[in-house]
């Protein structure tokens, strides 16, 4: 009976005609480990054979291609079974998988090595702990900021213009314009009747009497 070859779900295979190397990654964070990359010496040997096919011709040729037939480079070669087994064996140290989700995790970031589990199914107490906190803070801060008096000094009830009505600048708030000197209120009392009408009104709507300069 052959030996069972270990694998795992979050295995990426970076092998090429050359040879073989398998990526790992953490299915949680994502960071992961590329295992080191393994020559394949049978490949080399047919890339130095055709190489002297090419040159000298003939027999050496007809050789180099029957070679070429025999090399196996399919997925579920000997050859790539034992890449794939030694690649395992230099990764698996640092992966754990949790047995509350089944994910493959990263022993540095994302596994509770107290409970067993990764952080996504048995956070850290500690790190669950801060995040609470932080989000507490932020809320008391948002609450104790919507009590305090931020518009001390603000006239609230004068309607604001955002340009002055007399040169088109930016206003910059204020009562007057800072580059015309232009009142920036936005009414104006009529003369006439006290009336309150637009500043851009040039007769008042109640009375009719033209507006001033």
């Amino acid at each position: 009976m052959t030996e069972a070859v270990p694998f795992t779900d979050n295995v990426r295979d970076l092998s090429n005609a050359d040879g073989y190397q398998f990526e790992f990654r953490c299915e949680r964070c994502g960071n992961g480990y590329r295992s080191a990359f393994q020559r394949d010496l049978r490949e080399t040997g047919q890339s130095l054979a055709r190489g002297l096919g090419n040159l000298l011709g003939g027999r050496f040729s007809q050789l180099s291609s029957a070679a070429d037939q025999l090399l196996d480079r399919g997925t579920n070669s000997a050859a790539k079974d034992r890449a794939m087994r030694q690649a395992v064996g230099q990764i698996a140290d640092r992966f754990h998988q949790c047995r509350g989700c089944g994910d493959w995790v990263c022993g540095d970031v994302c596994w509770n090595d107290e409970i067993g589990q990764c952080v996504r199914c048995s956070p850290v107490l500690a790190e669950q702990l801060a995040q609470l906190q932080a989000e507490a803070r932020r809320a008391q801060i948002s609450e104790r900021l919507g009590q305090t008096d931020l518009t001390a000094g603000i006239d609230l009830r004068t309607p604001s213009v955002a340009r002055c009505p007399s040169c088109g600048a930016q206003s910059g708030g204020g009562k007057f314009c800072q580059e015309c000197g232009g009142s920036l209120a936005a009414e104006r009392t009529c003369t006439s009747c006290s009336a309150a009408n637009p500043v851009t009104a040039k007769f008042c709507s109640e009375c009719g009497t033209p507006s001033g300069p």
